[in-house]
């Protein structure tokens, strides 16, 4: 089985970026055979330093509505409620780690609680 995820990161190396903050997705496929980059998607960030942009979030949402998880630094109670109910399970279990060892790491905790 195969898992499309969005990662949110600043140069593509670590997982270091706010949810809020962010102004592009990387996008990965990740499975048993490991991962791989599929693309990366441009976004307006919405967090307005305590204030969020209504219409930035509802299009970042739309933009990574086909993901199954998203792998964030941090992420804010609210915009977390909103990925959920889109299906999109936000994870802020790995920040700062390296991208593809955090994907890995979420893809086995993934199969693990499967079993």
């Amino acid at each position: 089985m195969s898992y499309r995820v969005a990662v949110a990161s600043k140069q593509g190396v670590a997982v270091d970026e706010h949810f809020g903050h962010a102004k592009h997705f990387s996008i990965y496929s990740v499975s048993e055979a490991g991962c791989s980059l599929i693309e990366k998607r441009e976004v307006d960030h919405y967090c307005l330093g305590g204030q969020g942009d209504r219409s930035a979030l509802e299009k970042i949402l739309d933009t990574i509505d086909d993901c199954d998880a998203v792998l964030v630094a941090r992420v804010g109670d609210g915009p977390a409620d909103k990925l959920r109910r889109r299906g999109v399970e936000p994870v802020a279990d790995y920040p700062w780690e390296a991208v593809e060892p955090a994907l890995t790491a979420w893809f086995a905790s993934v199969v693990e609680g499967a079993a």
